[in-house]
């Protein structure tokens, strides 16, 4: 079998204050379903040992967790590696019930964003949400527009924000936080 490839290889790139990184390799799983069944949230704290989050919020702790993605879909991050096995103890968990767990790991790009409020910046020019720290805080998550593609990003207590995308897609977004970050902040968000 072989080794799983993140997109850029480790790519990091520091302008500003402002570090974009290549996240490497990180297990995701889409999970559809009924998000207020027992079953399906004993199943997710049992994988990633986090809750199922509340509306556009994150329970992504040390590389485990959920992101809610709309109503009745959730994204599990776990490592890479566990990712298979997550999907089958889902597939086993859930069995009767109606829902779809799918590895998703290899057709998506996972890179970080950190440098305080100018990386909050940065997002924000390619980005339409509100990302102004009195709006967007720890554990926040938004699916949204990134420039012309879709993409997802939440932010942890570190103050690190994970930025999710197409795997197709993955040097395009790249290169939007990195010209970004180059072109400096402008100092509208407090």
């Amino acid at each position: 079998m072989s080794e799983a490839v993140s997109f850029l290889n480790g790519a990091e790139a520091t302008h500003n204050g402002v570090t974009v990184r290549d996240a490497g390799p990180v297990g995701m799983v889409t999970l559809r379903g009924d998000l207020s069944a027992a079953k399906l949230k004993t199943a997710v704290k049992k994988i990633t040992g986090q809750p199922v989050p509340g509306v556009r919020k994150s329970t992504v702790t040390g590389g485990k967790g959920a992101c809610w993605m709309s109503p009745d879909e959730l994204l599990i991050v776990v490592p890479h590696a566990e990712a298979a096995a997550a999907v089958a103890e889902l597939e086993s968990a859930l069995a009767g019930s109606h829902f779809m767990a799918v590895n998703l790991s290899d057709a998506r790009a996972c890179m970080t964003l950190s440098g305080g409020a100018a990386a909050r910046e940065v997002l924000a020019k390619i980005a339409p949400v509100d990302l102004s720290a009195s709006a967007f805080g720890a554990g926040d998550f938004r699916r949204t527009r990134m420039a012309q593609v879709a993409g997802a990003f939440w932010l942890d207590d570190a103050e690190t924000f994970h930025v999710v995308c197409f795997r197709s897609v993955g040097h395009y977004v790249f290169g939007l936080l990195e010209n970004g970050a180059k072109a400096g902040p402008v100092g509208v968000l407090a």
